[in-house]
């Protein structure tokens, strides 16, 4: 069956293909402004401060401070962990940020050894 193509539906068809392509391009843009919105706004995220609401870091950056006393303790404990010297400070003044979790436990791994009489940054 060979259909030829009036011109009447030429144009209806190169209506309906570029309303098509219009549509395309705005739902493109739609989904993209989504996905930068989802990234903004990352609610399941918990950012923890140090402070009152975190009671065992307060505890473990009062014994930290105990054994840092020692002239080039702190920078030693920022070779064994892997870190800059200050990041060890804006640790124990608690006012910035707190490690990851495993920095974290290098810190206690590094306090158990130093309460044992080791020092494994040395």
């Amino acid at each position: 069956m060979n259909v030829t193509p009036t011109p009447h539906s030429v144009r209806l068809m190169s209506g309906l293909l570029e309303g098509m392509a219009e549509a395309a391009v705005i739902g493109a843009k739609m989904i993209k402004q989504r996905v930068v919105a989802r990234r903004r706004t990352r609610s399941n995220v918990i950012h923890r401060r140090p402070g009152d609401s975190t009671p065992i870091w307060n505890v473990l950056v009062r014994e930290l401070r105990a054994e840092l006393v020692e002239y080039g303790s702190k920078a030693r404990l920022a070779r064994y962990l892997g870190i800059p010297r200050q990041r060890v400070g804006d640790f124990l003044k608690g006012n910035r940020r707190l490690p990851d979790a495993e920095t974290t436990l290098m810190l206690m791994h590094w306090l158990g050894e130093r309460r044992a009489g080791r020092d494994p940054s040395l």
